[in-house]
């Protein structure tokens, strides 16, 4: 059977998608396929918190270069450890990152689309949207899922970067209606945001270098993990450690499981001696 977008007398898309209106890949899908974003899905009758996949802790820390996003590895279900090895920090675009949080099915969706509205945006205006920008359509998107975070299904992301016009990491955190704000050197969150963003304040001085905000980070992810038992430690057996992602100038890089193992293995080399981990000066 033909396919009827090439069907003779077309032969061409439709014009909906070739005079899209908008650099918005997100208000173009709501237009012309508004059933397939998230938020208009209708919500379930009953809360189902329990019953989905939650992701938990994402720590944030700016350096001298840009910024570091890491998070852990664990998903759960009520009690349950539903994953060991899921992945929450993610690329957005060649000069930012997002971590997510909460419902995990949703929130990778989330994250995929918000992909496709930055390298949308970037295709039809011939330049990179700018990183207030790229926080605002994202606590859109937020916003949209309102319906679904009443009913135990929210989603609450993070979005970090490396600012080009003022060459610096920026930090940006929501809540579950949509609302931007932006946080200072470090920041949390998840289930375990407590405890990392109390390790991070003992930890956190001005102009780390990169090796010392990556380490910041994953002794931060060490300690929401000791109190916190939705946040998944480092597993030294399996190997599987945090994802950790460096955004520069130069771009977002992803930190090798090689590379996050050395950090990793002097933490908890490190732990073997002072459980605690290291202890800031009182003055």
């Amino acid at each position: 059977m033909a396919d009827p977008i090439t069907t003779a007398g077309a032969g061409r898309l439709p014009a909906a998608f070739l005079t899209p209106g908008s650099s918005s890949f997100t208000d173009f899908l709501g237009s012309y396929a508004p059933e397939l974003l998230p938020g208009r899905r209708t919500p379930p009758a009953v809360p189902v918190s329990s019953e989905a996949p939650h992701g938990t802790t994402i720590v944030a820390v700016t350096f001298a270069d840009g910024v570091v996003m890491a998070g852990d590895r664990r998903a759960t279900m009520g009690n349950l450890i539903a994953q060991r090895d899921i992945e929450k920090v993610f690329h957005a675009d060649e000069y930012s990152a997002v971590g997510i949080a909460g419902a995990a099915g949703l929130a990778v969706e989330m994250v995929r689309l918000f992909q496709v509205e930055l390298e949308h945006y970037e295709k039809l205006e011939g330049t990179t949207l700018s990183l207030d920008g790229k926080a605002n359509r994202l606590a859109t998107m937020i916003r949209g899922n309102l319906a679904l975070a009443m009913q135990g299904l929210a989603v609450v992301p993070m979005l970090a970067g490396y600012d080009l016009e003022s060459g610096l990491g920026r930090i940006f955190s929501y809540d579950v209606t949509g609302g931007r704000y932006e946080e200072h050197r470090y920041h949390s969150v998840g289930s375990g945001s407590l405890f990392a963003r109390g390790s991070l304040k003992k930890l956190f001085r001005d102009a780390l270098s990169a090796d010392e905000a990556v380490t910041c980070t994953v002794q931060a992810l060490y300690d929401a993990a000791d109190d916190d038992t939705a946040t998944g430690g480092p597993d030294v057996t399996r190997r599987i450690f945090p994802v950790v992602a460096l955004v520069t100038a130069e771009g977002y890089r992803r930190l090798s499981d090689d590379e996050v193992g050395e950090v990793v293995d002097r933490v908890v080399s490190a732990r073997m001696e002072r459980p605690g981990g290291p202890q800031a000066p009182l003055t």
